[in-house]
């Protein structure tokens, strides 16, 4: 072989070895992985009979919400159902549900029992507010209030605000004693209102249109809007109540403060924004906002009457 060729050779050989060695030599560094992000959400709870149609209306604002805390932490929105009234305090109680919606009435009742706290106002259906309206059938011929003595009253539920809480304070403060029964074929004293649960706004409608009793309570807003004008004809308004806001969050005991703070705004600017729209519209509201005259001015009322009618005997 030749010299130069040889030379060449002998270089090309070094060459490869050297590679060699340094690939034997070099420790091989594992692939660099990320940890994983830890899932956190933030829960909306609600009570209701109906699952499936809560977290339908309820989810794409939870949806909504989490995009907007992004920032601390929070990865995601869910919605939790609670069966009853005691479900959703400890729910609340064990961190379970970050916020809950409801009328003033249970929404205070829950607050109260889970330590949690009321801090702002629902514009449910586009209104701050809402009364009670309290009426009979045309036919029963009831025309005041004090014609319901020795009569039933078909109303909502027992922890319904516009149903019972609000009608009953109007008709006590008024000097008329309240009777829970059973239901409508129970007697009534002639000195006292009888009143029986229907459990639906339009079972309270169909009861008093039917006869089944002779008046009704409800809100105004079924009964200025939602009740089909032909059945309305059929009724005499009695009486409306005061008002009291529409509905009103709470917040869980136990949640940041900073997270807490950034919650408000989120909800409170939600009408400003564009993408906002669907997820106000699926949860039937147009706006949240601050109580004009203050959390405990606008709960303080609500405790007195709270008050007034715990001793009256239901059903």
């Amino acid at each position: 072989m030749p010299k130069k060729l040889t030379h060449y050779f002998f270089v090309a050989l070094i060459f490869i070895l050297a590679s060699c060695t340094n690939s034997v030599l070099q420790p091989t560094q594992p692939p660099v992985t990320q940890a994983p992000v830890e899932e956190r959400f933030i829960v909306f709870g609600d009570i209701s009979d109906d699952p499936a149609e809560v977290i339908e209306g309820t989810q794409p604002i939870a949806g909504y919400l989490a995009t907007q805390l992004a920032d601390y932490g929070i990865t995601g929105g869910k919605v939790k159902i609670a069966t009853s009234t005691e479900d959703m305090i400890q729910m609340l109680k064990d961190g379970e549900v970050d916020l809950y919606f409801d009328s003033t009435y249970p929404a205070t009742l829950i607050s109260d029992a889970s330590g949690a706290q009321i801090v702002l106002r629902r514009w449910r259906f586009g209104v701050e507010t809402y009364k009670s309206v309290i009426f009979a059938s045309k036919e029963s011929g009831i025309t005041g209030i004090e014609d319901l003595k020795g009569k039933m009253v078909a109303m909502d539920a027992p922890y319904s605000t516009s149903g019972f809480l609000l009608p009953a304070v109007y008709l006590a403060e008024n000097g008329l004693t309240l009777s829970g029964k059973a239901n409508t074929s129970n007697s009534v004293g002639n000195e006292e209102v009888g009143f029986v649960f229907a459990y639906d706004d339009q079972n309270v409608l169909q009861w008093v249109l039917s006869g089944l009793t002779p008046a009704g309570v409800t809100d105004d807003y079924n009964f200025d809007i939602a009740f089909p004008r032909e059945a309305t004809e059929k009724l005499v308004e009695l009486a409306r109540t005061e008002s009291t806001p529409r509905q009103v969050g709470v917040v869980r005991a136990g949640l940041e403060p900073k997270l807490q703070k950034a919650i408000l705004n989120a909800l409170m600017t939600m009408h400003e924004d564009p993408n906002a729209k669907t997820a106000l519209e699926k949860f039937q509201t147009t706006r949240f906002d601050t109580f004009p005259e203050g959390v405990d001015a606008a709960t303080s009322r609500m405790r007195e009457m709270m008050e007034l009618v715990k001793n009256i005997p239901l059903p």
